[in-house]
């Protein structure tokens, strides 16, 4: 079963992926590492979010799937942080937000499988 679950996980990541590249979003450079160090939520001080996605979230998850390791403590909510940072141009990222959407709903899940369910209910 937890093998399954970081599989899913590691499918999720995937499709989040595609879809930066999809939409154009996808560097192939990497930010300086002052950038990267931020300290302000999602780097919004330093990093566009789509950049946060790549080069922190993605990366983070990529070693948690790779290593087995545990979930998260919080339940995870990217979408709705999505669409703040992307207000106004909601239409235009609507493949991203249900990429996110999916990513949410498997941290989630793979959180509470994990725990034995006993993870938090609320979704922050």
């Amino acid at each position: 079963m937890t093998d399954r679950i970081y599989a899913e996980l590691a499918d999720v990541l995937l499709g989040l992926e595609s879809e930066l590249r999809r939409m154009g979003l996808w560097r192939e450079d990497q930010p300086h590492e002052d950038a990267l160090a931020s300290v302000t939520p999602f780097c919004a001080d330093t990093l566009e979010f789509h950049e946060w996605l790549q080069f922190i979230f993605i990366e983070r998850m990529k070693v948690i799937v790779e290593y087995r390791a545990p979930m998260p403590p919080m339940r995870s909510g990217i979408e709705p942080a999505a669409e703040m940072a992307y207000q106004g141009r909601l239409g235009q990222v609507a493949g991203l937000l249900a990429s996110l959407r999916q990513v949410d709903e498997a941290i989630n899940n793979a959180r509470d499988a994990l725990s034995g369910g006993q993870g938090f209910s609320q979704n922050y």
